[in-house]
């Protein structure tokens, strides 16, 4: 069963990312963005495939309800937030590109450095999952699960290293795909991840033993030497 949720997951991730870039597009005839679902193909195979020995249980919890029991209104809510605004951030790219042309195109450099910064921003992704076995998609306490504080690997670095491949993935995608305007619109959504990293930590502080000594022992929430 979890075979097939995995499956379908990947072909709904990529058929996500193609209908909201090429149905406002209006044209197929898009070489970038091929390239760029190529990218996120091979990048949901090689992260099922890396997580399925070791993270089963992750895995099923990830295919959960993004509202659940125990979760906080206020993520809730913040959470609908981040979905409604990263595929309004996704979906402004072909429109820009295709039709409003709000400012020049990043150069070849550039956009190929939004490239890089998807594909990084998508392994540290990976790693965090392959650290946490409490990387659920909602922000709660799992008692069920015996959640405890993890502080190795990218953890080590940042406390929440999966929000900043998403940060990476937010800005490389539109700079890859020509768009100046969508590079600046996906503040929005960061901003909003920033809003839910403060709404986790208030919750784990107060529930999981051991989370302000983790807080003393890396001192960056995102951007290392930064935040």
């Amino acid at each position: 069963m979890l075979v097939i949720k995995l499956i379908a997951g990947v072909c709904v991730s990529v058929a996500t990312f193609a209908s909201l870039l090429l149905l406002p597009a209006g044209t197929s005839h898009w070489w970038r963005v091929w390239v760029f679902l190529g990218v996120v193909l091979i990048g949901e195979v090689a992260s099922t495939i890396s997580l399925y020995r070791d993270r089963k249980e992750l895995l099923n919890e990830r295919f959960k309800s993004l509202i659940q029991e125990g979760q906080p209104l206020a993520d809730k809510i913040i959470v609908i937030l981040i979905l409604v605004a990263f595929c309004g951030a996704i979906t402004f790219i072909p429109l820009d590109v295709f039709r409003f042309h709000l400012l020049e195109k990043p150069g070849t450099v550039i956009s190929s450095l939004g490239l890089a910064f998807f594909v990084v921003g998508w392994w540290i992704t990976i790693l965090a999952l392959r650290e946490n076995k409490f990387a659920v998609p909602v922000v709660r306490y799992q008692k069920e699960r015996r959640h405890r504080v993890v502080d190795s690997g990218v953890y080590g670095m940042v406390r929440h290293p999966m929000y900043a491949g998403a940060v990476l993935l937010e800005i490389g995608m539109p700079l890859w795909l020509e768009s100046y305007a969508a590079t600046l619109l996906a503040s929005v959504p960061i901003g909003l991840v920033v809003v839910r990293i403060l709404i986790e930590e208030r919750l784990l502080r107060k529930e999981l033993a051991g989370y302000d000594d983790y807080t003393a022992r890396v001192r960056y929430r995102l951007v290392p030497f930064i935040w």
